[in-house]
Order: structure tokens, then sequence, then C-alpha cells
């Protein structure tokens, strides 16, 4: 079982989530996103512009005439499809290269029960907490002076939450032979919790949203969730479906060779 052979399955995996996660983006969260936006559109049509907004128009109409603008058609439908594609395979990927860096040293883990724990440690640590602190904002939310800002904070938070994650995970290795398992997993995630719970309250908060309607807010953030959640079970569903069958494999063809050499 090589890094290739985790690296290929990797891939498919992240091929597949790609995919479904296209289909869930597009049917659950694209209405939310034309939601936003068309609140965003009427916003804009009830305020007074200057002669500068009138120019600023103008050159953004002449630009889009150039080509140069991705039309909203094509952002919810090719430009989405390879959106989760790439990532989706970025993902598939990386989670499939750590698996089989960490295969056979996870305790009495199998390589399908590792590459599993895998999968769901980068889902808590990449995926859920930081989304918890820094929820997706539709695109009528938001200063745009503060996008910067914004992004900096969240990949900081982001930086915590992985290194925290990789960190309790060395712990959680290190106590199971003294303590056990269930000792070393619950006092892992035990400081996990406190190192992000703190980094939390440290980090600051955004608020933006202003006047934005909260059960919009909510439906759009609801659905994001979910888009993150399709592409993390089905990268942990298939990639341990496919390392577990080589995992099969590579012990059949162990099996069959010691009976050769016992006859």
């Amino acid at each position: 079982m090589t890094a290739r052979a985790f690296l290929i399955r990797g891939l498919l995996a992240g091929l597949l989530a790609g995919l479904a996660t296209f289909f869930v983006a597009h049917q659950v969260g694209e209405p939310h996103v034309q939601t936003a936006i068309a609140l965003e559109e009427a916003n804009s049509a009830a305020e007074v512009v200057d002669e500068h907004r009138h120019e600023e128009a103008e050159a953004g109409h002449a630009h889009q005439e150039d080509g140069t603008v991705v039309s909203r058609h094509n952002q919810r439908t090719w430009g989405l499809l390879t959106g989760t594609i790439t990532v989706g395979l970025a993902l598939g990927g990386v989670v499939a290269l750590i698996a089989a860096g960490v295969a056979g040293r996870f305790g009495r883990l199998t390589v399908r029960q590792s590459t599993a724990t895998v999968s769901l440690i980068g889902f808590v640590s990449f995926a859920l907490v930081p989304f918890l602190k820094y929820p997706a904002t539709p695109p009528a939310v938001g200063d745009a002076d503060t996008i910067g800002a914004r992004t900096g904070e969240y990949f900081g938070f982001l930086l915590v939450s992985l290194v925290a994650a990789v960190v309790v995970t060395m712990l959680a290795a290190i106590l199971r032979p003294k303590f056990g398992a269930y000792v070393a997993v619950v006092s892992a995630a035990a400081a996990y919790l406190v190192v992000v719970v703190v980094a939390g309250q440290l980090f600051p908060t955004v608020n933006e949203i202003g006047d934005f309607p909260a059960d919009t807010l909510w439906y759009f953030r609801l659905s994001s969730l979910i888009t993150l959640a399709t592409m993390w079970a089905v990268i942990g569903v298939v990639l341990t479906g496919l390392i577990g069958r080589l995992q099969d494999q590579a012990a059949l063809r162990q099996a069959h060779k010691e009976l050769a050499g016992s006859l």
C-alpha cells in the first residue's frame, strides 16, 4: 500500500465529492445566493447614485461586453462545477496523502479506520470549527473595505484550528499506551476544545449584517454548511471504502503467499 495508491484513490474520491457538492450547492445553496443578490440589487437601485457611480457602471458594462465578466448563469453552472471539482480533487489528494502518512501509526486502528479518522479530524478542524467562528456570508452582507481584514482573521483562526488538531492528535498517540484509548481520545478532544474556544474569544468578531433579513441569512449559512459537509462526507466515505478494499486485497495476496510458502 504505497502513497501513490492512496493518492490515486484520494483523487477519485475528490472527483466524486466535487460532483456531489456541485449538485448540493446548485440545488440547496444557489437559490439563497440568488435571493441575496436580488436583495443587494434592490438596495442598490433604491440609492441615489452620483456621477462617479454612473461612470463606474458604464465602465463595468463595457468590460462585460468585452467578455471579461462572467455571467451569473455561468457562475452558477460551469463556474460552480469547476470550483467544486477543483476543491474536491485538492482536498481528496491531501487527505489521502495524510492518511498514507499515518497508516499504522494510530495504535491498533486498521488502515480503513485511520483513514476515516483523518477525514473526520479534517472536517472538524478545517471546515466545521472555522465555519462556526466565521460563517459564510451572502453577497449583500459585509463591508468591502474590511474584506482583507476579515479574510486574514478567517485564515488565522483556521491555522490555529489545524495546528491544534495536529498537536492534540500527537498528544492522544502519546497518552494511549499509558492510559488507554478512551482517556487519550477524551483528553485530546478536551484540549482541542479549550484551544479553539480560547482562540475564538481572542479573535475579533465580525458583525456586518446590518438590516439583512435574518431568515435569508440563516438559510444561506445552513446551506453553506450542508455543502461543506457533503464535500467532506463523500471524501471520507469513498476514500475509506477504497482504502479498505485495497487493504483487503493486500491481506488476501499476503495470505496466498504464506499459503504457497507453506506447501
